[in-house]
C-alpha cells in the first residue's frame, strides 16, 4: 500500500461503505467484485520512475490451474544473485497492493543486492498476469505456484526464503503458514527456511479500521479476510518483522502484534526515520545485520534456529 494514496483511498472506501446496502441488494458477487477492487486498487500504467528492465532478469510466465476453471498464466521475474552461483539463496518477492512488478524493481533490486536470487510475480489481474481483479483465494493461489518454481530451481530447503510487503507480507504469511503445516503432515510440500515480512497488517479488517472509523462494523461486510493474526502462530520457520518507525500508513503496532504471535524463532526490526516503502534502502545496514543473525545469511554460517527473542529494536 502507498502512503500518497491514504487521502483518496479513504474517499474511496468511505464512498464504498456507503454503497454497501445498494450493492448487498444487488447481489453477494457485485459487492465482493468491489470489495477486492478496493483492496488490490491496481494501478495498469507504468509508473514513472520505472526505467527499464536491469541487465540479467529473465521473464516468463507460469500456468495456473485453478480448479474447474481455463488455465491462465502468471508474469514472472527471475533475477539470478551476483555471480549466478547456484548456491545463493533464493525468495520469492509478493508485493502488495496498487504496484505491478515495474513498481516494485527498487525493492527487488535491494533483495538481489543483499545476496539473493529473485523470483517476483504479478499476481493475476496485476501487469502482464491474465486474469481481472485480484482475490484473497487467487493471490494465495498464484503465490503457491511462484513458490514450487522456486523450490524447483533451489532444491535445497535451507536456502530457499518467503518475502511480502504490505498486502503482499499477508500472502507471505498464508504461504509460510500452509509450508509449515504441510510439513507437519509429512507431504512432498517444498519447505521454506525463513519468512520476511515487510510493512504488513494483522488483519484486513484491522487495516480497514485503522483507516476509517474503529466503531463501523467492516468485519461483518469484508468477505476476504487476510488474516496473518490467525495464521502467525501456524508459522514455524524463522520470521523477521521489518517495519519502517515513521510509516504513517499501516501502523508499527500491526508488526508489533504478528510479532508476538509467531511462536517461532522471531526477530522485530524497526527502522528509525524510514516509512511504508523505504525500510531496506533507509536501514540497509541493519537489514543486512538482521537477515545474518535469523538466517545467516552473509555471514557464511548455515541457516540458525534461535529461541524465540525481540532483538535489535530500533526505535
Amino acid at each position: 500500500m502507498d502512503s500518497h494514496s491514504r487521502k483518496p483511498f479513504l474517499r474511496r472506501l468511505a464512498i464504498a461503505l456507503a454503497m454497501v446496502v445498494v450493492l448487498t441488494a444487488c447481489g453477494t458477487a457485485a459487492f465482493q467484485h468491489e470489495e477486492s477492487r478496493l483492496t488490490f486498487r491496481v494501478v495498469r500504467e507504468t509508473p514513472g520512475w520505472y526505467t527499464g528492465m536491469p541487465d540479467g532478469v529473465q521473464e516468463f510466465d507460469l500456468p495456473v490451474a485453478a480448479s474447474g476453471e481455463a488455465v491462465e498464466h502468471i508474469h514472472a521475474w527471475w533475477w539470478p544473485a551476483p555471480g549466478g552461483s547456484p548456491d545463493a539463496p533464493a525468495i520469492l518477492y509478493l508485493h502488495g497492493a496498487r504496484w505491478s512488478l515495474t513498481g516494485q524493481l527498487f525493492r527487488i533490486e535491494e533483495l538481489r543486492d543483499f545476496g539473493f536470487s529473485v523470483l517476483a510475480i504479478d499476481y493475476r489481474g496485476f501487469g502482464k498476469s491474465d486474469g481481472d481483479t485480484p482475490t484473497e483465494k487467487s493471490v494465495y493461489e498464484d503465490a503457491h505456484v511462484a513458490w514450487n518454481w522456486l523450490a524447483a530451481r533451489q532444491p535445497d530447503p535451507r536456502r530457499r526464503y518467503i518475502y511480502g510487503h504490505s498486502l503482499g507480507g499477508a500472502v507471505a504469511v498464508d504461504l509460510a503458514a500452509s509450508l509449515s503445516a504441510a510439513d507437519g503432515a509429512a507431504t512432498d510440500t517444498p519447505a521454506a527456511a525463513g519468512l520476511i515480512i515487510e510493512s504488513s497488517f494483522t488483519t484486513l479488517e484491522d487495516m480497514a479500521k485503522s483507516l476509517t472509523y474503529p466503531w463501523l462494523p467492516v468485519g461483518l461486510l469484508l468477505s476476504q479476510k487476510f488474516d496473518s493474526m490467525s495464521k502467525m502462530a501456524k508459522v514455524k520457520v524463522p520470521v523477521l518483522i521489518v517495519h519502517g518507525a515513521a510509516d504513517r500508513f499501516v501502523p508499527v503496532r500491526f508488526s508489533e502484534a504478528l510479532y508476538e504471535a509467531a511462536a517461532g524463532p522471531k526477530k522485530l526490526l524497526l527502522i528509525d526515520g524510514a516509512t511504508h516503502n523505504n525500510s531496506m534502502r533507509t536501514g540497509a545496514l541493519q537489514y543486512r545485520d538482521a537477515l545474518a543473525e535469523m538466517f545467516g545469511l552473509g555471514a557464511g554460517a548455515p541457516p540458525r534456529a534461535s529461541a524465540p527473542r525481540r532483538l535489535g529494536l530500533t526505535q
